[in-house]
């Protein structure tokens, strides 16, 4: 039985013996680390692409301000909700439980930057400007203003140059601009953000959606608010509905319209598929890399390990040394790529507008993760040295 004192020293040795080897050839110990910082800044840009794709396809569905949600049964995620006919949210007032039923006009269009004069695709919202739609006060708080036609209230985090606009409109001034053959006013403006597919975001009103999509009737709409009743159960009255409205559209209750958007971008979206993709690949060459880098320690050094096991050393001890480089090396690599990681996400963040932030969870995952990818190499690396035999070395 070691003692506690025995123990630490023993550890000390172990770690010095184990740096003192990846600092005997200062190359190989500065190209391990920067493979892999390479893999975990990769790691960390696929992650963080990935929770922005998830965070600006699901953030208005996040903020609607309803009990129950109706899309078409079409429908795949909020960029493609499809249509489906009104007379489905009158139906839905004969179930018990149902207070209103209220539609959303959903539509992408592009339209002149009033600042650049640039065209630049935008999501358009047009709602019922006497009812709540959205749980975001900045709007909520200037649903008058829409009220007239042809005026739309604008999302300053919106991707481009809007900084005088915005200075404009927050000094009370009207800006106009041109959407089609429509000139519009905007009259107040929201932050929600970019997304991958449009530069932004206008809320404006039914009438006025309607007047910048001539095409789309009033009978066809994109998505229905259900509020219920007080004391109503959403999930029961969810259930009635499906029973009871044609199969030409889908209830959720509001969480589950939230899963239904992640899940589409897990399961079905070619870009998620992608994220998930370059994350594994990411995993996979730092793996290689510090395998290359311990095998080929353990190759050079074979014969130390031969001296040591004849005076008496165990594998174990051996071994422990292999993976106190391995831990060595998770360390060393982790830290730059997490500050080249952090200024990464920074300079995206201006330049995309999308939410791209470094929480505290993936940090730590993607440290767990370097853990793993180093002490999986460490243990293919080491079958070299359980293999070998102080009499085969010295023979």
């Amino acid at each position: 039985m070691f003692s506690l004192r025995q123990l630490l020293h023993t550890l000390r040795d172990r770690t010095s013996l184990g740096l003192l080897q990846l600092k005997h050839d200062r190359l190989r110990l500065l190209t391990a680390i920067a493979g892999i910082t390479f893999a975990d800044v990769l790691i960390f840009m696929q992650l963080g692409f990935a929770d922005a794709l998830y965070r600006t396809n699901t953030q208005y569905p996040r903020t609607l301000q309803t009990d129950l949600v109706i899309i078409s049964s079409q429908a795949e995620n909020f960029d493609k909700l499809q249509t489906f006919s009104r007379r489905r949210l009158y139906q839905a007032l004969d179930v018990p439980g149902v207070v209103t039923a209220e539609p959303l006009y959903i539509d992408s269009i592009k339209w002149y930057n009033p600042q650049t004069q640039q065209k630049t695709p935008m999501l358009v919202i047009g709602q019922d400007p006497n009812q709540v739609a959205f749980n975001l006060p900045a709007v909520n708080q200037q649903l008058d203003k829409i009220q007239l036609p042809n005026t739309v209230l604008f999302d300053q985090k919106s991707r481009g140059h809007y900084d005088q606009m915005v200075q404009q409109v927050q000094a009370g001034q009207l800006v106009t601009t041109e959407i089609g053959k429509n000139t519009v006013t905007v009259a107040g403006l929201f932050s929600v953000g970019a997304s991958f597919a449009d530069d932004g975001a206008l809320i404006t009103s039914e009438d006025t959606f309607l007047r910048l999509f001539p095409k789309r009737q009033a009978g066809t709409v994109s998505l229905g608010l259900i509020r219920l009743a007080p004391g109503a159960d959403p999930e029961a009255v969810q259930a009635t509905l499906d029973a009871y409205l044609p199969d030409d559209v889908q209830v959720f209750t509001n969480q589950d319209y939230v899963k239904f958007e992640i899940d589409y971008i897990q399961r079905r979206s070619p870009i998620g598929f992608v994220f998930g993709l370059g994350t594994v690949m990411g995993f996979i060459v730092g793996t290689v890399i510090v395998y290359q880098v311990l095998s080929t320690d353990v190759n050079s050094h074979l014969a130390e390990y031969a001296t040591f096991r004849a005076m008496g050393y165990r594998q174990r001890y051996l071994l422990g040394v292999i993976f106190e480089e391995a831990l060595i090396l998770s360390v060393l690599g982790f830290f730059p790529s997490w500050a080249i990681a952090v200024g990464a996400y920074q300079l995206t963040a201006f330049a995309t507008a999308l939410p791209i932030t470094m929480p505290l969870s993936r940090t730590l995952l993607v440290f767990v993760l370097t853990l793993v990818m180093c002490n999986l190499s460490g243990i293919v690396a080491a079958r070299r040295l359980q293999a070998a035999d102080p009499a085969d070395i010295f023979a």
